[in-house]
This record gives structure tokens, C-alpha cells and sequence, in this order.
């Protein structure tokens, strides 16, 4: 749409004009204005709380943290005594910040693999059973998350029906509860698929079949339609999947607490609870704020990716 220099109005009798009503430019961006107040209330200035607490003191009578807002005021030696504990000395929270990653790794790979294949038959073979299936996925957040993994802690009891299942099969009942990584990831991984389904679904139900269509017609066959074509568009499904599945898992702590509940599993959101349990609410804010840090850079990465989509797209 042209615009003159008279104030960024359209000229007049342009089809702007005689189409319909003209808005000025902060006219559209103006309705973002509750979502962001929204945020900054409830989102950044809870945030800034943490870093207050993380930087601040502590009582000496009570032993309560002491939230310090002024920057200027700010104390660093719980967090660096909190930093060190990951490669000074014992290094007591390597092995849970190791087991984090090997985790949450492991099970989004995991979600990636079934919720594509998911994805990619309700997007593509489902036909009518679309909307049930859709409906099925969508379920699951009908029913609150902590109940859902007591529901999985019941089936995998020594007389769960997962055993009853493994012993048809002749095999010895097995201990799924006893402390168990490949329970934790698998807790993991039921607890958040439908989240990465979903924007798999919508990413390659947009894809047009005439694309598809055209690659067959140029001699591909359906691997190499696959490879060259659906993959490749559905890389921003698959980027939005990885990081809505793994950036709730980093903080996840009900899962390792109720499938296994040992040492041995302890995952870094079990560390930030059972600090601020234990009236160590500083350390508690310093780990957040670690774990912020090494959220960043996956973060920092899927924005440039959804950007360089988006000019690619527009172009």
C-alpha cells in the first residue's frame, strides 16, 4: 500500500481509501500493549525478585533470605560459592547438571522421533480420523501433569500392569522404581510429547502437497521427497518442539521425584527444591540463574532460526 508524505496517509482515491478505513501505524502494534504490560508485571519484575534474593543477604537471626533491589547493594558470594560447586572440589552438582543434559537430551530425541512420525500421518494420511486424533493429543492437558505421572508411578509398580504385561512374555518383574534412569526419561518423555506433536502437526500441515507433487514430478522418489523437501520445511516444527519439550524438562523435578526419588537421579530442578526446602533459598536463586545462563544459548539460536525463516519466507 502507497503512502504520501502527508503524515503516512494513502492518497486519496486509492484503493486504501475507497476499500476501507485507514489506521495509523501504532493503531495494530497497540494491541500488544496489555500482553506486554502482562509480562513485565508478572514475568520480569517476579524475575528481578529472584535476582534480588540470588545477590542479597540473609538474616542472622532467623536465617531468612533478605531480597536486597538496589544493584548497587548487591552481594556475589553465595553465587560464586554456588558455581563453584559445579568443578571446585567435589563438584557435588556436576553429576546432577550432567544427568540434566544427558535427560532431557535423550528424551526430546526421543519426542522428536515419535512425534514426528505422529505428526507426519494426521498431517498427511489421517483424512477424517484428523480431528479425533487431534482431540487425543490434545487430552492430555485436560488432566494435571502430576497426575498423570501417578498414574505412570501405579503402572510401573512391581504388580503394575507393565509387569503383568513383561511377565506374559516370560520375563522377571522389573524394578521400574528402584532409581532407574531409562524410567525417569521415559516419565519425561510421557509427560511432554503432546507438546512437541502439535507444532510438528502444524508445521507440516501446512506444507503444500502441490510442493510435494512437484518433487515427484521432477523424478524424486518418496525418500528423497522426504529428505529434500518435508524435512527441510518442517525445520522450524521441529526447532519450536525441541524447545518447548526441552526447556520445562530442565526445571522438571516431580518426574526424577516420583519415579525414582533417589540420589542417584537427581536432576538440577531437584536441587533448586530441595535448597529452597531447606531454608537455602539463595542457593536456590543462584541455581535458577545458572540454569538461565545455559538456556540462553539454545534460546538465542532458535530466535536467529525462526528469523532467518521468516526473511527467507517473505523474500
Amino acid at each position: 500500500m502507497r503512502r504520501s508524505g502527508n503524515g503516512g496517509r494513502p492518497k486519496k482515491g486509492s484503493p486504501a481509501v475507497t476499500s476501507g478505513v485507514w489506521y495509523p501505524k501504532w493503531y495494530w502494534p497497540s494491541f500488544a500493549t496489555p500482553g506486554i504490560l502482562w509480562l513485565v508485571t508478572f514475568f520480569i519484575l517476579s524475575f528481578y525478585v529472584i535476582f534480588a534474593v540470588a545477590f542479597g543477604t540473609v538474616d542472622p537471626l532467623f536465617r531468612t533470605p533478605v531480597p536486597i533491589y538496589q544493584p548497587w547493594w548487591w552481594e556475589f558470594d553465595t553465587f560464586q560459592a554456588t558455581l563453584q560447586k559445579f568443578y571446585v572440589g567435589d563438584a557435588i552438582y556436576q553429576g546432577p547438571l550432567v544427568r540434566t543434559l544427558t535427560y532431557v537430551a535423550s528424551a526430546s530425541l526421543i519426542c522428536l522421533l515419535l512425534g514426528y512420525c505422529v505428526a507426519y500421518y494426521t498431517a498427511r494420511f489421517a483424512g477424517k480420523m484428523k480431528g479425533i486424533i487431534l482431540v487425543l493429543l490434545v487430552a492430555p492437558f485436560w488432566i494435571s501433569y502430576l497426575m498423570r505421572i501417578y498414574a505412570w508411578q501405579s503402572l510401573l509398580q512391581p504388580d503394575g500392569y507393565i509387569n503383568d504385561i513383561v511377565g506374559v512374555l516370560g520375563v522377571e518383574p522389573i524394578l521400574w522404581l528402584s532409581g532407574k534412569p531409562i524410567t525417569v526419561i521415559l516419565g519425561l518423555v510421557y509427560g511432554y510429547i503432546p507438546y512437541m506433536i502439535l507444532p510438528l502437526f502444524g508445521t507440516l500441515d501446512r506444507i503444500s502437497a502441490s510442493t510435494l507433487e512437484a518433487s515427484r514430478d521432477l523424478g524424486a522418489g518418496q525418500v528423497p521427497t522426504f529428505m529434500r523437501v518435508t524435512l527441510p520445511l518442517s525445520r522450524p516444527g521441529i526447532l519450536a518442539g525441541l524447545v518447548i519439550v526441552s526447556l520445562p524438562m530442565f526445571g522438571d523435578y516431580y518426574t526424577a521425584t516420583l519415579l525414582a526419588g533417589t540420589r542417584n537421579t537427581a536432576m538440577i530442578g531437584n536441587l533448586i527444591v530441595s535448597s529452597i526446602q531447606s531454608s537455602l533459598v539463595q542457593t536456590g536463586a543462584s541455581l535458577v540463574l545458572i540454569l538461565l545462563v545455559l538456556l540462553i544459548a539454545p534460546m538465542l539460536y532458535y530466535l536467529r532460526a525462526t528469523q532467518r525463516a521468516a526473511e527467507i519466507g517473505g523474500l
